[in-house]
């Protein structure tokens, strides 16, 4: 769990310069691939669904 929870702290770090920078490309694309695998299998993974399929629910609502 430790390991996983730095790689997800350094890919986003990696993504967010990237992003700012906006140096995109097919590093960065696998940079976001990479932080996305890791932040699913930390306890992160459930509160980021449950906000995602509020905002859904909300948004079908309008």
């Amino acid at each position: 769990m430790a390991i996983t929870v730095s790689l997800v702290a350094l890919f986003g770090l990696v993504l967010f310069f990237l992003l700012r920078s906006k140096t995109l490309g097919p590093g960065s694309a696998f940079i976001a691939v990479m932080f996305g695998f890791f932040l699913a299998s930390t306890g992160a993974s459930k509160p980021i669904n449950h906000l995602t399929q509020s905002l859904i629910e909300t948004a079908s609502n309008l």
